[in-house]
């Protein structure tokens, strides 16, 4: 019989985990697996039990709970000798990745649609001895999102990243970065770098509208522009989609990149603070396999 190892983070979704935990068990069991439970409990818990399911040979690894979880899960099971099949249900604050494979944001919904789901792969990036699915920041936007705390995002959800991020790109605060791609290199002075992998950033489908999951390339955005005017600039073109022709944004489109600034600034992976500046990343091609749902599959 296949094996499904199901790991879940009990405080998610508002606490709500458990009214969802049975619903797919009982998905996974008529899936023809046999489950085992993995309740996490702290920090890096996800990631322990995603590479425990690599080697002991599982066939599928399902992760319930926000984009943290889910960064963790992957974590585990990134550039392991055997990566079992993944899936998720989103359960958190913005949902990035569920956004860009069309996973359905209500987790009954994404539990059913597990069962017609079909395998997809996706890719991954690497940054430093991390791995991130979504987005990766540096900069003082980065650093206040991740200073947002448990209870803001389950008070204010995205808005809770959306005011801190309005407060530091129309703040004063920009930083001297040097930034290393395949086609050359940039330097200057920039508010925020993003590095993504998805159209979805911060809730936000439009941010990079040419990004796909497999199209093996980083997309990267350096804003050189700070105040009030620049962000309300900045923020029509993105609800547009068309963030690449804003005056005061490069757009890079590469393989790797190295990020280096004038003082060591604190990375935002996937929602949550990472590692330190300066930091190498590059593109995990079609690295993990997904289970989305079959209309996601173009």
């Amino acid at each position: 019989m296949k094996k499904a190892m199901f790991i879940l983070n009990p405080s998610s979704g508002k606490e709500l985990a458990g009214d969802f935990k049975d619903q797919t068990i009982e998905t996974l069991t008529s899936m023809g697996y046999e489950v085992e439970v993995k309740e996490t409990q702290g920090e890096g818990d996800a990631t322990d039990f995603a590479r425990q399911a690599c080697a002991e040979h599982y066939d599928l690894v399902t992760a319930m709970g926000g984009d943290g979880t889910i960064n963790e899960a992957v974590n585990g099971l990134a550039e392991q000798e055997h990566r079992p099949l993944f899936s998720f249900i989103p359960l958190g604050t913005v949902n990035d990745f569920a956004r860009a494979l069309g996973i359905p944001l209500d987790p009954a919904m994404a539990i059913e649609g597990l069962k017609t789901a079909q395998p997809k792969f996706t890719d991954i990036a690497k940054a430093q001895d991390q791995y991130f699915m979504n987005i990766l920041a540096v900069g003082q936007v980065a650093e206040n999102v991740s200073n947002v705390s448990v209870e803001q995002k389950t008070k204010l959800g995205t808005l809770a990243y959306l005011i801190e991020g309005v407060k530091a790109l129309t703040s004063e605060d920009e930083t001297e970065v040097t930034v290393e791609h395949d086609h050359g290199t940039w330097s200057g002075n920039a508010v925020i770098v993003l590095v993504a992998l998805t159209n979805s950033v911060g809730g936000f489908e439009k941010l990079a509208p040419d990004a796909q999951t497999d199209d093996g390339f980083l997309h990267v955005f350096i804003v050189k522009s700070k105040g009030l005017p620049a962000f309300v600039r900045m923020a029509s073109a993105i609800l547009r989609g068309k963030l690449e022709e804003d005056p005061d944004v490069v757009v890079i489109k590469t393989e790797k990149v190295r990020i280096e600034t004038s003082k060591e600034m604190t990375c935002n992976l996937d929602g949550d603070e990472g590692c330190s500046t300066p930091i190498a990343i590059q593109i995990l091609k079609k690295h993990i396999e997904v289970l989305v749902p079959i209309g996601e599959m173009q």
